[in-house]
């Protein structure tokens, strides 16, 4: 891939109208907290990871990230009616992964929008918890991180549960926050077969440990004994 990445136009303006409109709405329906956005590196590619609780949490971390920002989701999205989401992702024009495999062809073609000077988001745990606690991450981000030497922004969401939305319609407001973190630099990867898949998987391990840092202890799952 010679040619750098653009966003097609048709996502360009696809964007600049849902942001604004679902700002509003997620203002309307909830309490919305955001902290450390001057931890982002503006203008810079970089990988920012989020915990993935429900379906509430991509959009919620898209609409309030403070700058364009590209994004990695499950391929089963594109299939999926509930609250539109098929439709949502295709008009934002996020990139999809294989749930549960390893797709180096979509890991390539997100290290390409790195390597274009984007920055991405995603979700390493390789599906919502559908619970506040984080499970263990796969380590296709530590894949990507070899491959484009970018930094990783840890953030933390929390209140995108999946009553969110029940809670919401009956008017009780419910707290949504987004905790961004220092931006990290992962070790570099050693050795080879086996050493390096337990290399990588250990700098995944270091970036939710970090997310889990931003986190109330009840979100730390797998991460609660992690220390950083």
């Amino acid at each position: 891939m010679n040619v750098p990445y653009r966003v097609p136009l048709g996502n360009q303006i696809a964007r600049a109208l849902m942001r604004p409109f679902f700002r509003g709405l997620f203002h309307l329906l909830a309490s919305v907290t955001i902290r450390g956005i001057e931890n982002v590196p503006f203008g810079k590619p970089y990988i920012a990871v989020i915990n993935h609780i429900s379906t509430f949490d991509p959009p919620f971390a898209l609409t309030f990230w403070p700058e364009n920002i590209e994004a990695l989701g499950a391929s089963d999205i594109w299939e999926r009616a509930a609250f539109g989401q098929n439709l949502l992702v295709r008009l934002f024009g996020a990139t999809p992964v294989r749930r549960g495999e390893y797709d180096r062809q979509a890991l390539e073609r997100v290290a390409h929008v790195l390597k274009s000077g984007y920055p991405l988001l995603m979700s390493p745990e390789g599906g919502r918890t559908h619970s506040v606690a984080m499970r263990q991450a796969r380590p296709g981000l530590a894949f990507l991180v070899e491959m484009t030497n970018a930094p990783v922004v840890p953030v933390g969401i929390t209140g995108t549960t999946d009553d969110f939305f029940k809670k919401a319609i009956r008017g009780l407001r419910p707290p949504l926050t987004m905790t961004i973190g220092k931006p990290l630099i992962l070790p570099p990867i050693d050795g080879r077969g086996e050493a390096r898949r337990t290399c990588r998987q250990h700098n995944t391990d270091l970036v939710m440990a970090h997310i889990a840092s931003l986190l109330p202890e009840e979100y730390r799952g797998y991460y609660a004994d992690w220390k950083i």
